[in-house]
Protein backbone atom coordinates (compact mmCIF):
# COMPACT_ATOMS: atom_id res chain seq x y z
CA UNK A 1 0.00 0.00 0.00
CA UNK A 2 1.41 3.37 -0.99
CA UNK A 3 1.50 6.15 1.55
CA UNK A 4 -0.33 9.39 0.97
CA UNK A 5 2.83 11.35 0.14
CA UNK A 6 3.73 8.92 -2.67
CA UNK A 7 0.16 8.96 -4.01
CA UNK A 8 0.08 12.76 -4.00
CA UNK A 9 3.36 12.82 -5.93
CA UNK A 10 1.98 10.23 -8.38
CA UNK A 11 -1.14 12.40 -8.81
CA UNK A 12 0.99 15.50 -9.45
CA UNK A 13 -0.03 17.15 -6.18
CA UNK A 14 2.35 19.26 -4.11
CA UNK A 15 1.53 18.84 -0.42
CA UNK A 16 1.66 22.01 1.65
CA UNK A 17 3.48 21.80 4.99
CA UNK A 18 1.94 24.85 6.66
CA UNK A 19 -1.46 26.36 7.30
CA UNK A 20 -4.87 24.80 6.91
CA UNK A 21 -5.31 21.42 5.26
CA UNK A 22 -5.31 22.16 1.54
CA UNK A 23 -8.02 19.56 0.87
CA UNK A 24 -10.62 19.79 3.63
CA UNK A 25 -9.75 23.18 5.13
CA UNK A 26 -9.14 21.78 8.62
CA UNK A 27 -7.75 24.39 10.99
CA UNK A 28 -4.24 22.96 11.16
CA UNK A 29 -0.78 24.47 11.48
CA UNK A 30 1.11 21.81 9.48
CA UNK A 31 -1.37 21.46 6.63
CA UNK A 32 -2.51 18.09 5.33
CA UNK A 33 0.21 16.31 7.32
CA UNK A 34 -1.37 17.41 10.60
CA UNK A 35 -4.83 16.55 9.29
CA UNK A 36 -3.68 13.02 8.46
CA UNK A 37 -1.93 12.75 11.83
CA UNK A 38 -5.10 13.75 13.72
CA UNK A 39 -7.06 11.21 11.72
CA UNK A 40 -4.49 8.43 12.21
CA UNK A 41 -4.37 8.98 15.98
CA UNK A 42 -8.13 8.58 16.08
CA UNK A 43 -10.56 10.36 18.31
CA UNK A 44 -9.54 9.34 21.80
CA UNK A 45 -12.97 9.50 23.40
CA UNK A 46 -14.03 6.43 21.36
CA UNK A 47 -12.83 2.92 22.05
CA UNK A 48 -12.69 1.41 18.57
CA UNK A 49 -11.99 -2.04 19.98
CA UNK A 50 -15.66 -2.23 21.00
CA UNK A 51 -17.87 -3.66 18.25
CA UNK A 52 -20.55 -0.99 18.75
CA UNK A 53 -17.98 1.69 17.82
CA UNK A 54 -16.75 0.04 14.62
CA UNK A 55 -19.37 1.85 12.54
CA UNK A 56 -17.86 5.20 13.58
CA UNK A 57 -14.44 4.04 12.44
CA UNK A 58 -15.86 3.12 9.02
CA UNK A 59 -17.68 6.44 8.70
CA UNK A 60 -14.63 8.47 9.72
CA UNK A 61 -12.35 6.58 7.32
CA UNK A 62 -14.82 7.15 4.49
CA UNK A 63 -15.31 10.84 5.32
CA UNK A 64 -11.59 11.55 5.56
CA UNK A 65 -10.79 9.65 2.37
CA UNK A 66 -13.51 11.41 0.38
CA UNK A 67 -12.35 14.81 1.64
CA UNK A 68 -8.79 13.97 0.53
CA UNK A 69 -9.17 12.02 -2.75
CA UNK A 70 -5.99 13.53 -4.17
CA UNK A 71 -3.91 11.44 -1.76
CA UNK A 72 -5.67 8.15 -2.47
CA UNK A 73 -6.06 5.84 -5.45
CA UNK A 74 -8.86 6.69 -7.87
CA UNK A 75 -11.03 3.65 -7.09
CA UNK A 76 -11.04 4.60 -3.40
CA UNK A 77 -13.74 7.16 -4.19
CA UNK A 78 -16.03 4.36 -5.38
CA UNK A 79 -15.33 2.19 -2.34
CA UNK A 80 -15.75 4.86 0.34
CA UNK A 81 -18.74 6.60 -1.24
CA UNK A 82 -20.40 3.24 -1.80
CA UNK A 83 -19.83 2.19 1.80
CA UNK A 84 -21.29 5.48 3.10
CA UNK A 85 -24.24 4.99 0.74
CA UNK A 86 -24.86 1.51 2.10
CA UNK A 87 -24.64 2.81 5.68
CA UNK A 88 -26.72 5.98 5.29
CA UNK A 89 -29.17 5.05 2.50
CA UNK A 90 -29.72 1.38 3.32
CA UNK A 91 -28.83 1.43 7.02
CA UNK A 92 -26.49 -1.52 6.61
CA UNK A 93 -24.92 -2.64 9.86
CA UNK A 94 -21.41 -2.51 8.45
CA UNK A 95 -18.74 -4.81 9.85
CA UNK A 96 -15.18 -5.82 9.07
CA UNK A 97 -16.29 -8.91 7.13
CA UNK A 98 -18.14 -6.78 4.57
CA UNK A 99 -15.24 -4.54 3.55
CA UNK A 100 -13.24 -7.21 1.65
CA UNK A 101 -16.48 -8.42 0.05
CA UNK A 102 -17.20 -4.88 -1.14
CA UNK A 103 -13.64 -4.57 -2.42
CA UNK A 104 -13.96 -7.84 -4.35
CA UNK A 105 -17.31 -6.73 -5.77
CA UNK A 106 -15.81 -3.43 -6.94
CA UNK A 107 -12.83 -5.24 -8.46
CA UNK A 108 -15.23 -7.27 -10.60
CA UNK A 109 -17.33 -4.16 -11.39
CA UNK A 110 -14.40 -2.08 -12.58
CA UNK A 111 -13.24 -4.66 -15.15
CA UNK A 112 -15.86 -3.29 -17.55
CA UNK A 113 -15.65 0.29 -16.24
CA UNK A 114 -11.96 1.12 -16.56
CA UNK A 115 -12.69 4.68 -17.71
CA UNK A 116 -15.24 5.44 -15.01
CA UNK A 117 -14.00 8.19 -12.73
CA UNK A 118 -15.74 9.97 -9.88
CA UNK A 119 -14.63 13.57 -10.15
CA UNK A 120 -14.35 14.95 -6.62
CA UNK A 121 -16.37 17.98 -5.60
CA UNK A 122 -14.38 21.22 -5.50
CA UNK A 123 -12.01 21.40 -2.56
CA UNK A 124 -14.19 23.88 -0.68
CA UNK A 125 -17.33 21.81 -1.35
CA UNK A 126 -16.55 18.46 0.34
CA UNK A 127 -18.30 19.16 3.62
CA UNK A 128 -17.49 21.74 6.26
CA UNK A 129 -16.79 19.39 9.18
CA UNK A 130 -13.16 18.27 9.35
CA UNK A 131 -10.83 16.27 11.60
CA UNK A 132 -10.14 19.30 13.78
CA UNK A 133 -13.87 19.89 14.26
CA UNK A 134 -14.43 16.29 15.31
CA UNK A 135 -11.44 16.45 17.64
CA UNK A 136 -12.50 19.72 19.29
CA UNK A 137 -16.15 18.64 19.72
CA UNK A 138 -15.46 15.21 21.15
CA UNK A 139 -15.58 15.89 24.86
CA UNK A 140 -17.44 12.61 25.37
CA UNK A 141 -17.97 9.38 23.46
CA UNK A 142 -21.55 10.34 22.59
CA UNK A 143 -20.50 13.79 21.33
CA UNK A 144 -17.72 12.19 19.26
CA UNK A 145 -20.15 9.68 17.72
CA UNK A 146 -22.57 12.46 16.83
CA UNK A 147 -19.82 14.57 15.22
CA UNK A 148 -18.51 11.61 13.21
CA UNK A 149 -22.00 10.83 11.98
CA UNK A 150 -22.57 14.47 10.95
CA UNK A 151 -19.14 14.58 9.30
CA UNK A 152 -19.87 11.43 7.31
CA UNK A 153 -23.31 12.67 6.24
CA UNK A 154 -21.94 16.05 5.13
CA UNK A 155 -19.18 14.48 3.07
CA UNK A 156 -21.59 11.88 1.65
CA UNK A 157 -24.02 14.63 0.57
CA UNK A 158 -21.20 16.60 -1.05
CA UNK A 159 -20.68 13.68 -3.47
CA UNK A 160 -24.39 13.77 -4.41
CA UNK A 161 -23.66 13.83 -8.16
CA UNK A 162 -22.75 10.15 -7.87
CA UNK A 163 -25.53 8.85 -5.61
CA UNK A 164 -27.48 7.36 -8.53
CA UNK A 165 -24.38 5.57 -9.81
CA UNK A 166 -23.39 4.18 -6.42
CA UNK A 167 -26.99 3.19 -5.75
CA UNK A 168 -26.90 0.86 -8.75
CA UNK A 169 -23.62 -0.64 -7.53
CA UNK A 170 -25.04 -0.90 -3.99
CA UNK A 171 -28.09 -2.83 -5.19
CA UNK A 172 -25.87 -5.32 -6.99
CA UNK A 173 -23.66 -5.69 -3.93
CA UNK A 174 -26.62 -6.23 -1.60
CA UNK A 175 -28.03 -8.86 -3.95
CA UNK A 176 -24.68 -10.64 -4.08
CA UNK A 177 -24.12 -10.54 -0.31
CA UNK A 178 -27.64 -11.84 0.24
CA UNK A 179 -26.78 -14.87 -1.88
CA UNK A 180 -23.43 -15.29 -0.10
CA UNK A 181 -25.23 -15.48 3.25
CA UNK A 182 -27.56 -18.18 1.91
CA UNK A 183 -24.70 -20.48 0.93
Amino acid sequence: MQNYIDLARKNGITLLDTGRCQFCGANTIKGVHECVEIFNLGFQSLDYSKAENHIYRFISVDAHTLQHPEIHGRWNNHFHLLRLHLIFRYHMAWNYELSPKLSDYLNAYKIDKQHEFLTPPAISKRGHITTTDVLSHSESASACKEMIKKWGQEVYQSWGNYHILVDEIAKGFMEKTKSIKKK
